[in-house]
């Protein structure tokens, strides 16, 4: 019985090291190959005999990147902010107010984010350029609120769901109006939801690239995906895979760091209205 006990104990452990070295290993190639120059960087070494941060200084040095980072910042932060404001008062009627066709409007709102991005993309390109919004900011923040809107209005109805009637029955004997209601007493109680669903969207607004490609023009307005993407060399076939490397391992390190820091918020806003009781 202890040797089974010990062979599933020593499985299990096996089995987590083989998943945590197939997630971490291509990040650890990506920062050993963003120190190698030259033709260093094709050779298989697990730590680099002569490590160099020139590829990290002409990042910022001979393009914009520091910009298009500031780019990103501010478009995935915006974007994240409208969508959970949005989502909030979404939820709340969804998930508290009963009017005819309550699950269709939901079923709807789940179904845009089933729509493939090229699907949209000549529509909202239309919208984008009758608005004027094109090669802005804002009009990436447009674009990014159809693929956010919806993934947050969908976690934060479930959650809105699963939170007590006593709660908002009290609410109104004390005359407290609709919005008082959910911006003092619901949201409070559903910040791991806002925290789960925020960082999500965060990171989808921050690594998303087709809408930032087709919506702008400029360096100036170019977010880090799209920047990474058009890292070119002297010629066609050579790359500048240690710069490539370099840029990936920079967009990577702050998320990496969000997730940390907000897991134990992400795993309890995700399984919220999972389970009834």
């Amino acid at each position: 019985m202890k040797l089974r006990r010990l062979a599933g104990t020593i499985g299990f452990y096996g089995l987590m090291a083989l998943i945590v070295f197939y997630a971490v290993f291509p990040f650890y190639w990506a920062i050993v190959s963003s120190l190698k120059s030259g033709s260093a960087i094709f050779r298989v070494e697990l730590i680099p005999s002569t490590a160099s941060l020139e590829n990290y200084r002409a990042l910022f040095v001979e393009q914009p990147f520091a910009r298009n980072i500031l780019n990103s910042l501010i478009v995935a932060s915006v974007a994240t902010l409208v969508s959970l404001t949005l989502a909030s008062l979404a939820a709340y009627a969804l998930g508290r107010m009963k009017f005819r066709g309550r699950s269709s409007v939901l079923f709807a709102v789940l179904s845009i984010s089933m729509f493939p991005q090229i699907a949209v993309l000549s529509g909202l390109f239309e919208l984008i350029r009758s608005f004027g919004l094109y090669n802005s900011l804002m009009g990436l923040v447009f674009s990014y609120l159809i693929l956010l809107l919806p993934f947050a209005t969908w976690v934060l109805t479930t959650f809105m769901r699963e939170l007590p009637r006593e709660l908002e029955e009290m609410a109104a004997l004390d005359g407290a109006s609709a919005l008082r209601t959910l911006t003092e007493i619901f949201l409070p109680l559903m910040a791991p939801a806002l925290a789960a669903s925020g960082l999500l969207a965060f990171i989808l607004a921050w690594n998303e690239f087709l809408f930032a490609l087709t919506f702008t023009l400029s360096n100036e307005q170019r977010t880090v995906p799209v920047a990474i993407a058009l890292i070119t060399g002297a010629s066609a076939y050579e790359l500048p895979w240690g710069r490539i490397m370099a840029a990936s391992v920079i967009v990577t390190v702050p998320l990496i760091l969000l997730v940390l820091i907000l897991q134990r918020h992400i795993v309890s806003g995700l399984v919220a209205g999972a389970v009834k009781g």
